[in-house]
């Protein structure tokens, strides 16, 4: 005869069984769900706005992933705390311009693009040489304060691993009214789809020669087919930055959200030496 407490361990097991499919179908359409937008790689049409995206490209390995489903894992203990600090005062420019502005930039200088944001300071050495229409872009709205007080927002953490910024209106959707070419995409750093740790890179809608203001910092090695203008390359001391703000995570817990920190660029300089 099963005792009362016997009977109560049996529907406790039954209860967690179903709750392991429940997360267990959770994943795999997470995982088809990423996969199709992966596929599609396309333009999102929000509030008649175009969505700027690096896509959401993962690598499914479904022997691995179902030796890792059966394992329980802990219920999350809640947000990581936020490592950064207040944002500046100020309030984003929301200004475009019809036309890309003309190439002025010395193809022949060195120019860094320095990020003073709420989390630290990120210095990105420019490609001006190999990629100077997107880095006299920079530098044309740098000095119009296109990029201050605008939110860092995209953080991704599964598949790819990228840090979106650029977007004035904090949506995904802004840009600043004109498009850039695409440039230097045989860049001798991207080697077999793989954009490495350290890359910053033009975001674009998908189509040829469709980047605006939009770009991403790569803070781990991703896999991306190479239509990504790659136009710098971060400082050691600013990887330590970006590696703090992936710590903290993004918002979804899906992989791909608003960074649980908060990361605005209180101020974007271009220099020249």
């Amino acid at each position: 005869m099963v005792s009362q407490e016997q009977r109560r361990r049996q529907l406790a097991r039954e209860k967690f069984l179903r709750q392991q499919q429940r997360r267990t179908e959770a994943r795999r359409k997470s995982r088809v769900r990423n996969s199709v937008i992966a596929s599609v790689l396309g333009v999102v049409l929000v509030g008649g706005g175009a969505l700027y995206t690096t896509g959401a490209f993962e690598r499914d390995d479904d022997k691995t992933n179902a030796n890792a489903e059966v394992t329980p894992s802990a219920a999350p203990t809640g947000k990581a705390p936020d490592p950064c600090d207040k944002p500046a005062e100020g309030k984003v420019k929301s200004k475009t311009w019809e036309k890309e502005p003309a190439v002025a930039i010395d193809k022949s200088a060195k120019y860094t693009l320095k990020l003073d944001t709420t989390c630290g300071g990120i210095d990105v050495a420019l490609k001006a040489s190999a990629a100077p229409h997107t880095v006299n872009s920079f530098d044309f709205l740098a000095k119009k304060g296109y990029f201050d007080h605008s939110k860092c927002h995209r953080l991704t953490t599964n598949g790819i691993y990228v840090l979106q910024c650029g977007d004035p209106t904090g949506t995904g959707t802004g840009g600043p009214g004109y498009t850039i070419p695409d440039e230097n995409l045989k860049d001798e750093s991207l080697k077999d789809n793989i954009y490495p740790a350290g890359t910053v890179a033009m975001a674009n809608t998908g189509q040829k020669d469709s980047g605006g203001s939009q770009f991403f910092l790569v803070y781990q090695d991703s896999q991306l087919p190479p239509s990504y203008t790659p136009f710098g390359t971060v400082s050691d001391a600013g990887m330590k930055v970006l590696k703090k703000i992936a710590d903290a995570g993004e918002s979804t817990g899906a992989g791909d959200g608003a960074p649980n920190a908060t990361v605005v660029i209180d101020k974007a300089t271009v220099t020249t030496s």
